[in-house]
């Protein structure tokens, strides 16, 4: 898209405006660094918007704390920009699962739970840009609906903007998002045996 113009325009009959400010489903997924960072990048961009921001963290624990999570709760709270809301939902779950062979009942109550939560927010259109961070694991395991999914987000009300976050996403919820970004591994630190450091990794 050079100079940001589309490379062709639907036959849809929506104005510029109309089609520029549809509402849009984005999906952050792929083995790389850097999904959650570039979806939170985003909220700090509704937030300067004054949009109010919901962040629903499908999270490896819910002790754990992130940057961006600080950072973000205290833009909110200025009072200059969007409202931040920030949600934890799983606890000991990720796209690592330490007993692959163990009860995962109580981490997939609490990714439905998350879900409904979700699905409660959209119908009310409490938030104008949502964060589902790490959602594509539950979705990628089976825990939650594909299809369920897809079609709440496809009948969302209003403008809601929706950006989901995770390895593994599902080709149905790529097919329908209207932006997806796979995010590729060239080198990490890891792989040279360096663990995550603060101001990096959180």
């Amino acid at each position: 898209m050079p100079q940001g113009q589309p490379t062709s325009v639907p036959n849809d009959g929506l104005t510029t405006r109309q089609r520029r400010n549809r509402p849009l489903l984005m999906v952050h997924t792929g083995i790389g660094k850097g999904k959650s960072t570039a979806a939170f990048g985003m909220a700090l961009r509704a937030w300067n918007q004054g949009w109010p921001i919901g962040v629903f963290q499908f999270v490896k624990s819910a002790k754990w704390k992130v940057g961006e999570e600080n950072a973000l709760k205290a833009l909110g709270a200025t009072g200059e920009g969007g409202t931040v809301a920030w949600h934890k939902m799983g606890e000991g779950w990720s796209w690592v699962q330490r007993d692959l062979h163990g009860d995962n009942t109580d981490n997939e109550d609490k990714a439905r739970e998350g879900w409904e939560q979700v699905k409660r927010d959209l119908a009310a259109e409490t938030y104008t840009f949502y964060v589902l961070d790490e959602f594509a694991y539950p979705l990628h395991w089976g825990w939650i609906d594909v299809d369920e999914v897809v079609r709440v987000l496809r009948e969302r009300p209003g403008t809601q903007h929706v950006v989901i976050t995770g390895r593994n996403a599902p080709q149905a919820l790529l097919d329908a998002a209207d932006l997806v970004t796979d995010m590729s591994k060239v080198k990490h630190p890891m792989d040279a045996g360096q663990k995550g450091q603060r101001g990096i990794e959180w």
